[in-house]
This record gives C-alpha cells, structure tokens and sequence, in this order.
C-alpha cells in the first residue's frame, strides 16, 4: 500500500480533504465553481502511481467523484461519465492530459469578463434567471453543456489551446480535437459561457434537426450580441461560402432526426466541416432578429420559443425569410 493511502481515511475524517470542498466565486448573479479541477488532479496523480486497476477505480470513486460539487455529479449525468472511462482516460492518454493540466488551472481567469456579460444579457433579456457555472474535468466529451440550471464546462477542453497534445487520442477524436483546440477556445470561453448560460433558460429541443439547429443557433446569436464574438471554428469559414449548398441541404433534412452531417459530428461527413448545424441554425435566429422591428421582444421569442413544438419552430423559420 502507498503511504498516501495509509493516511487517506484520516485526512478525510480530519476534514483535510472535504467531500465535496468548494472553490466558488461570485460573478453576479452566477457562481462559478471550480473545486473538481483540484481534486480531477489529485487523483489522477494517485491513478497514475497505483497498479492495481480495482484501487484505480476505487481512486476516482473516493478522491473525484464522491468528492465531487453538485455540478460535477450533473456533468457525468448529461454525458453518462463513469469511473471507468475516467480511469481508462487517464492510463491511456498521459502525454494529453500533461500539456492539458496547467491550462485547467485557469478557469476563474476565464471568467473575468462573465459579470459584465451577464449583465449585458440582463439587460437584453430582462427575464434571465439565475444558473450557476461549474468548471470540472470530463472525459473529453463536451465543452459545455447544462442541466437544469447548472451550466457545466468541461474544463480538460473549453481552456485548452493549441499547445494540448493530442497525439495519443483514437481517431476520429483526435482529428476534431485538434481542429478544436487551434480555435483557441481558451479565449472563446467568453461567449461558450453565455452560449451555455443561454440554454438554461430555454427548454429542451424536440426530435428534428431543425428544432436542434434553431436551439443552438440561438444561443449563438445572443452570446454574439453579448460578447461580440463567434467561435473561431471551420463552420464560420465554409458557411458563408457555401451558403445556397447548406440551405438546400437542410431544408431537405429539417424535419428528420439524422444529425449526423450537422451537429455534433467530426469533420467526417459529406461537407467535411463539423456542426454546420450551428451555422445554419444561427443564420435562420440572425434573419429573424434582424427582420423584428422590436429587438428586444425578438429576443425574448428566440429564447423562450418552444422547441418542442415543431409547428412552433417551423413559424420562426418561416418568418425569418432565410429558408423559403
């Protein structure tokens, strides 16, 4: 047994390693959270320097997860994280998650300018309610997403840059993840936090592509108002150049519910271009907005609109003149 793991049961029970310890801070009317990133840290090291596979999982299990914040346990609910896949991530990656780790460590400089934008988008949508932010450490399978009220960013991706390595990866992850990081989305974590905050106020999409598309390109739009900035990804490049090919193309596939060629896909597919589901999406909720002669209500319609509702959806389009 490491000498660690002979003082381990008495460290918790001094309280020196809190269940659940939480780093928070306030940014108006959001907290930000990031104790997870920490104790990610502490027991990947442990992970890293036990052989034994059963105390690996107990590791996870003791040091992260039962450690965990409330929005670390939501994140592995949305994306069914297990101790298992953190485990098999941290054995087989060791060279990824060693350029990925300092990045980790700057999450509340990431969010210097969130209580400005929050109260931007107050100002633009009166009615915002309040959510908070958890920064933790997932298994490579978003950068953000919610639950609830809870905007959960998964911190090994929306802090990274191009320095990560992502050598080690299985394709076709290791293609999208280097395509992502060279977007810099360290410094698009700005508008990723608005663009996950937007989607806490809006209520879950139906099944067809279009429903999906016009959720998130709504939270584009109004990240955009707010920050001033899109991401810096491929989709914003081959969109507009590609603009009539695009809306022929999803206004034959609008009312399926194969997103494979539009959302949340690798470059893998017959534009060769991730997500242009984002762009189509952010076009349509842009020509509606600019087609209101009341922004402010636009806005509200945008993101209070049911996109569980397809006849709901299918009005907005129409009337956004972008697909006729």
């Amino acid at each position: 047994m490491k000498p660690w793991m002979r003082i381990l049961p008495a460290l918790l029970i001094a309280g020196l390693l809190p269940l659940g310890s939480a780093a928070a801070e306030q940014h108006g009317s959001a907290q930000v959270v990031t104790a997870d990133i920490e104790n990610f840290w502490i027991a990947h090291d442990a992970i890293r320097s036990e052989p034994d596979p059963a105390r690996k999982q107990q590791l996870i299990q003791l040091l992260y997860i039962d450690r965990g914040t409330p929005g670390l346990h939501a994140l592995m609910q949305a994306r069914a994280y297990t101790a298992g896949q953190y485990v098999a991530a941290i054995d087989a990656w060791p060279r990824y998650w060693a350029s990925v780790r300092p990045l980790t460590h700057r999450a509340f400089a990431a969010t210097t300018g969130l209580e400005a934008d929050l109260a931007t988008l107050k100002r633009l949508y009166p009615a915002l309610r309040p959510a908070s932010i958890t920064y933790a450490i997932g298994v490579l399978r978003t950068g953000g997403t919610t639950l609830d009220d809870k905007v959960l960013i998964g911190a090994e991706l929306a802090l990274g840059d191009d320095t990560v390595d992502v050598s080690e990866l299985p394709q076709p992850l290791q293609t999208r993840l280097r395509t992502f990081y060279a977007s810099q989305p360290f410094h698009n974590n700005g508008q990723n936090n608005i663009h996950e905050y937007i989607h806490t106020q809006q209520i879950e999409a139906g099944d067809t592509l279009a429903q999906y598309a016009l959720r998130e390109g709504v939270a584009e739009l109004v990240a955009e108002r707010v920050t001033g900035k899109k991401p810096d990804l491929p989709l914003y490049v081959y969109g507009p150049t590609h603009e009539a090919e695009l809306k022929r193309q999803f206004q034959a596939d609008r009312r399926g519910n194969d997103y494979r060629d539009w959302l949340y896909n690798s470059s893998a597919n017959r534009f060769g271009v991730s997500d242009l589901g984002y762009y189509v999406g952010y076009r349509i909720a842009s020509a509606y907005y600019a087609a209101q002669p009341d922004k402010a209500k636009a806005i509200a319609t945008l993101i209070e609109l049911r996109y569980d509702d397809v006849a709901a959806v299918d009005e907005v389009i129409l009337r956004s003149g972008y697909i006729r």
